[in-house]
Order: structure tokens, then sequence, then C-alpha cells
């Protein structure tokens, strides 16, 4: 899923084509893509673009008049700039943008359709999809800390719960506990100030870092190949490669459709964690310490 890195360099991408100019129409190839009858999609017809944003994991077209277009890409979901007139691509297209410059196409990979287009008017309206996540980018360390601490939960959890922290998933989670050398399931309320506040650092420094990547890697085209999985992450997607920090093999722990990966070495004290349904399976073989798979 597309994170706060990624859709901050969306929402610029966005913003140097389409601010200031008439949104045309909107293609619906999807009819299940579209979540809200009122005010109707053709009601945005016409409007002009007065800016772009970020909200959680969304992203916001504003149009004058106070109507607001929220793209939701959940997982699969992907956007792209062609030039007027061409060819969309086939199946994976749900809707598609028109602009006097260009058209912006809304994929979505696969055969679950979780991506969706909302239309809503005002400030209210828009506010009703905000899950209210903090931005660490811009916030505090004691604001950080409250919110880390208001309840107990483990790290992994905290960090990608969109009502605690705003625009972080899978991915960036990976990265910033091992960034600050933390264990994903450690519990919040049990951090030492040490702790949350090199958590605070690693978050901010991620977070900043990719997005400053991204962007520089987009330059000025429209974002290519966004994806949840980069060679050069440290650890998420990277299970038995070498740590960059220390050369242990990442590991990790799979759940439902997601997984956590982490080093042993430098987040849990060596204790390889146990995955439900392996460490079941293997029960007395499942390896307890990073030194007993080496």
């Amino acid at each position: 899923m597309p994170e706060l890195p990624d859709i901050v360099v969306y929402t610029e991408a966005l913003a140097a084509r389409v601010a200031g100019r008439p949104l045309v129409g909107v293609r619906v190839l999807n009819p299940f893509l579209l979540r809200t009858a009122v005010p109707p999609l053709a009601a945005a017809f016409g409007r002009r673009v007065t800016g772009t944003e970020r909200l959680g994991k969304r992203i916001v077209l504003a149009l004058e008049g106070g109507l607001y277009l929220v793209l939701h890409l959940m997982v699969a979901g992907r956007l792209r700039w062609l030039p007027p007139g061409a060819k969309v691509p086939g199946r994976i297209t749900q809707a598609v943008f028109d602009f006097p410059d260009g058209q912006l196409a809304f994929t979505e990979a696969g055969t679950r359709r979780r991506a969706s287009l909302h239309v809503v008017e005002g400030a209210a309206g828009l506010a009703a999809l905000d899950p209210g996540g903090l931005d660490v980018m811009g916030a505090s360390p004691e604001a950080f800390a409250a919110r880390l601490t208001a309840e107990n939960h483990t790290l992994k959890r905290v960090l990608t719960d969109p009502h605690v922290y705003s625009g972080i998933g899978n991915a960036y989670s990976d990265e910033i506990l091992h960034r600050a050398r933390l264990s994903p399931i450690a519990h919040s309320q049990k951090l030492t100030a040490e702790d949350i506040a090199r958590l605070y650092a690693a978050t901010r420094a991620v977070l900043g870092e990719w997005t400053a990547r991204l962007r520089a890697e987009a330059g000025a085209n429209f974002p290519e190949g966004v994806t949840a999985f980069r060679p050069d992450f440290a650890v998420h997607g990277r299970f038995k490669l070498p740590c960059p920090d220390c050369g242990a093999p990442v590991q990790r722990i799979v759940y439902a459709e997601n997984e956590t990966n982490y080093c042993a070495r430098c987040q849990t004290g060596g204790v390889v964690l146990a995955d439900r349904a392996l460490s079941r399976l293997l029960k007395k073989s499942w390896p307890r310490s990073i030194d007993d798979l080496e």
C-alpha cells in the first residue's frame, strides 16, 4: 500500500499538472470504485482544481466551490499520468480523470477491488474521511509520545494504526523500528523515555529521507514504480537477506496478508520471534535465537 512518502510525491506531481486547471470529466470504468452518491460525481465536472493534499494514505483533489475528490489507493491502487487521448491501461483501469493537458488513470491490479473514490462537500465532509492520525512530520516529541502511550499495544500495531499516526503502513513501520533498534512486539507503555525519543527521531528520519529520495527519483516526471518492496530498504521485504548494519539474516513474522520484517540481532537481542503458523508447526525445532540459525 502506498504510504506517506509515496502519497506526498503523488500529490506534488499532481499539483504540478492539474492545479488551476479544470476537471473536464471523470470516466468511471468500475462502478464499485465510486463510494458516494451525494454530491454526484458530475458536480465536479468543469470545476478548477484549487489544490492537492494528503489525508492519511488518501489523496485529495480540492475543487473550487468546496468540493473534494478523495482517492484511496489501498494495496494495489496506483496513478498514471498520460497524454490527452492516449490509451489507458486495460483491465486494471478503474477511472480516468480528464484534464485539458492530460489524463489521470486510476488503476488497481488484482481481482480484489479495495480502492475507492469519494466525492464530498465542505470541510466537514472531508473531515469525516480523516482517520485522525497524528502527522508525525509536524508533531512535537510530546505529542508523539502522548499518542504512542495512550494505549498499550505492540509498536508494529501502534505505528500502523491510522487513528494513531498518519500515513504509516507495513513497509515503513518495519524500516522505522529497525532504525530505532526496537522490537516490533515491544509494548508502547513499557518503553523508556530514551526508547520513545529514539522512535520519534527514527520515524521522522525514515519518512523524511524516503520522501526526499522518491521525490528525487521522480524528478519532473510522474512517479512510476510505486511499491512497498524496495531493494534499498533495510529489512522490509528482505527475509533471509543480510541486515545492512550487522549482516544477520532478516527475519519475519507472517500474519494474514502481511508480514513484519526485523533484524533479531539489532532489534530483539538475538531472539527470533515466533511466527504463529510456522513456530507451531516446527514446535521444538523452532530456532530460539539468531545464533541457532547460523
